[in-house]
């Protein structure tokens, strides 16, 4: 699997570059499909207005409204609920995940129930692009300050399928965000390489190569 990690989301084109050149073809003749499910498990999003927004393609972080070729909803509450080759196929034929913000854990918890988290070892030629908790779930640790829906295994590791943690949403210039101070302490505790990036910054791994793009601010913690 190819990995678009975000943390606003397509917000600059060097991030659409990016995302392209993952493709190997135009956005608008990709296939994609985007899921929402991190968003209820946020005290902040939630179901509701916010879920609505970002599957319909208006809210605020550009993801589902850049001009695919196709666009359906993966929610992956639903799938425990019917057979695997009802949805199973599909993803395997999409080009590209688009994963919502919201709960990193609450996400992991349900990629793992759904079965998604399985299935992801064989989509290697789909493109995952993540935003915030979407980006995050694929680390080690997401660190305890952004805990907040309780998982089940009592800590804060998520699925592990990169080496680094992500802080997303660095402020700029006293904006909102979380500020850089914060984010040192955040790395000084996890005990493995991290990133902090902005919402003009994403994150590339192709093959194990990883890549910072970003045309505002980030920084990488060793570990």
């Amino acid at each position: 699997m190819k990995l678009l990690l975000t943390s606003g989301g397509v917000t600059t084109a060097a991030i659409h570059d990016a995302l392209e050149r993952m493709l190997g073809t135009p956005v608008s003749e990709a296939t994609a499909l985007c899921i929402p499910t991190a968003q209820y498990g946020h005290p902040w999003v939630g179901p509701g207005t916010k879920a609505w927004e970002f599957i319909s393609g208006r809210s605020e972080n550009p993801m589902v409204d850049l001009g695919w070729k196709s666009m359906g909803v993966l929610e992956l509450t639903a799938l425990p609920s019917i057979d695997a080759e009802r949805w199973t196929p599909l993803v395997l034929e999409t080009d590209v995940l688009l994963v919502a913000g919201g709960d990193a854990l609450y996400l992991a918890h349900w990629m793992r129930e759904s079965g998604l988290a399985d299935l992801l070892p064989s989509l290697t030629d789909t493109v995952w692009v993540g935003m915030s908790a979407g980006s995050m779930v694929m680390t080690p640790r997401i660190g305890t300050e952004f805990v907040g829906w309780p998982a089940p295994w009592g800590d804060d590791t998520a699925l592990g399928l990169v080496d680094f943690s992500i802080c997303p949403h660095l402020a700029r210039d006293g904006g909102p965000g979380n500020p850089m101070t914060a984010a040192e302490n955040w790395a000084a505790k996890l005990g493995n390489p991290a990133y902090v990036i902005d919402d003009a910054s994403a994150i590339s791994v192709v093959d194990g190569v990883v890549e910072v793009i970003s045309d505002g601010g980030w920084r990488h913690f060793p570990g």
